[in-house]
């Protein structure tokens, strides 16, 4: 029988055997070649393209070693010859990447979560606007993998999945749950093509228009600011970078995710975007993205179509109306940095853009438009497109708007020397519209639609290491309704990162 003496016996008889065999100079060979390398470490991403990820060094043979001598006549084995290289490599390689981060925030209004966005403020003559709110949250830590795949010397891909805690929550969500139990969501999920003729991205990424984010300014907020065109999309972008000592020149085209889906089109994007490879600069986009980057300057452009159901109780007919935009946007190095020299260095940021049916490109602006009712019944109008970015004349023929929108956004960073571990920002952005406060008076809802809003802000950050983070910042909030009355939100915040 086969009881626990037979079985200690045969593992002493068993384990001398196996170590004697692990030594055998063949099976060393092919254990060592059967082992992948490690990936090198990823590279740095340009910010208008998703992050190159980290290339797999390839698989190497080990030289032999020194042959032992073998137990037993029987028990030599010849190692396996190195397999010839081929066209593809069959490896994956894995960055992990992201940042926690903790925000405390005040505001001087209970009129904003710890996003705030383009949200319209509470007016002093309300609770709301007389009180003040304290929020502690990590909503905004975030987690993402940078991959890259088996290419050839035709082919590179890779991907980009980043996820954060900002999802959707139902509206009756308690407080704790907001704060303590957010959703996790997609931010930026996509895939990309690298070929000798263009690049090809498929997935949600940053939209095109604003070439975000390589102009993004710096803040400790939680980006999008006011003002400022900050938004991701699903897309297939197509681009062309052509690289020269001096100078590179990117051109890119995109359809993206339709504004309306019941427009039937997807929106067109298009840009062109200059970079001077001598002329560099430390920036730092949103609270954690720092790297050295060249003087830039680019050009965007969207158009989209809107198909909308004729304004009536039961609607039979439809309208069709377009809205396009164009950003100009510029990152200049006043003073410029090396990644050994980057204290004392400053660094400004701007944007111009001007549009019209484009406010879903900006952090949750409407301006706080609604469409009326239909009839005296007061019948809502069956809008079959998102808030803010068209409306409708309250008198017959009821033709549709959409609505205009111009902003600007200018910030400077200055990183002081020696290290440029300790540095200064500050940012101010203003916006208007041309159209939306007239159709405010219409529907008489002018003391709750604002049509110009001013926003600044000032921050301090300091990098205690390379890993840790710290950042201050007060902002003040301005905006006009279209009674002409103004509304103010004032806002302290400070947060603690981990950049990992």
């Amino acid at each position: 029988m086969y009881g626990p003496a037979m079985r200690n016996n045969s593992q002493r008889l068993l384990f001398p055997a196996l170590l004697a065999a692990t030594t055998m100079p063949g099976l060393t060979a092919l254990a060592e070649d059967a082992a992948p390398s490690a990936p090198s470490p990823a590279e740095a991403s340009t910010a208008s393209a998703p992050p190159a990820m980290p290339a797999a060094e390839p698989e190497v043979t080990p030289a032999p070693a020194a042959t032992p001598m073998p137990v037993s006549p029987t028990a030599a084995v010849t190692a396996a010859a190195p397999a010839k290289p081929t066209g593809v490599s069959s490896k994956f390689a894995a960055e992990l990447y992201g940042f926690v981060e903790l925000d405390s925030i005040h505001d001087s209004t209970e009129t904003f979560d710890d996003l705030a966005g383009n949200k319209a403020i509470q007016r002093g003559n309300v609770y709301a606007g007389s009180h003040q709110r304290t929020m502690f949250g990590a909503r905004n830590s975030r987690i993402g993998f940078k991959m890259k795949g088996p290419e050839s010397d035709d082919v590179k891909t890779s991907a980009i999945m980043e996820m954060d805690f900002f999802g959707n929550q139902p509206s009756d969500a308690s407080q704790s749950a907001f704060f303590v139990n957010p959703t996790f969501r997609i931010r930026h999920f996509a895939l990309k093509l690298e070929t000798p003729i263009v690049d090809i991205l498929f997935g949600q990424y940053w939209q095109l228009f604003g070439w975000q984010s390589m102009f993004h300014p710096n803040s400790v907020q939680i980006q999008g600011l006011p003002g400022q065109v900050y938004s991701r999309t699903p897309q297939i972008r197509v681009s062309k970078t052509i690289k020269t000592d001096p100078l590179n020149i990117e051109i890119a085209v995109a359809a993206s995710r339709p504004v309306q889906r019941d427009g039937s089109m997807p929106d067109g994007q298009a840009g062109l975007k200059l970079v001077l490879n001598d002329w560099k600069g430390l920036h730092t986009a949103g609270s954690t993205g720092t790297a050295i980057d060249g003087a830039a300057i680019g050009v965007s452009g969207i158009v989209r179509r809107f198909e909308l159901p004729e304004f009536a109780a039961t609607p039979v007919a439809s309208k069709v109306k377009y809205g396009s935009g164009v950003s100009i946007d510029a990152l200049i190095p006043v003073i410029p940095a090396t990644p050994e020299n980057r204290g004392n260095s400053l660094t400004l940021t701007g944007s111009f853009v001007r549009g019209t049916g484009i406010a879903d490109l900006y952090s949750g602006l409407s301006g706080g438009i609604s469409f009326p009712a239909v009839d005296a019944k007061g019948t809502a109008y069956a809008a079959n497109v998102d808030s803010g970015l068209v409306v409708v004349d309250d008198v017959a023929p009821y033709d549709f708007h959409t609505i205009n929108w111009l902003s600007y956004m200018a910030g400077f960073q200055y990183y002081l020397p020696p290290s440029g571990s300790v540095w200064i920002s500050g940012n101010i952005s203003g916006m208007q519209s041309s159209n939306l406060g007239s159709f405010a008076q219409q529907y008489g809802t002018a003391a709750k639609v604002f049509d110009h809003s001013l926003w600044a802000d000032g921050n301090l950050f300091v990098d205690v290491n390379k890993a840790v983070r710290l950042g201050a910042e007060f902002a003040y909030f301005r905006q006009t309704y279209a009674d002409g009355q103004k509304a103010h939100n004032y806002r302290g915040q400070f947060s603690a990162f981990y950049i990992f």
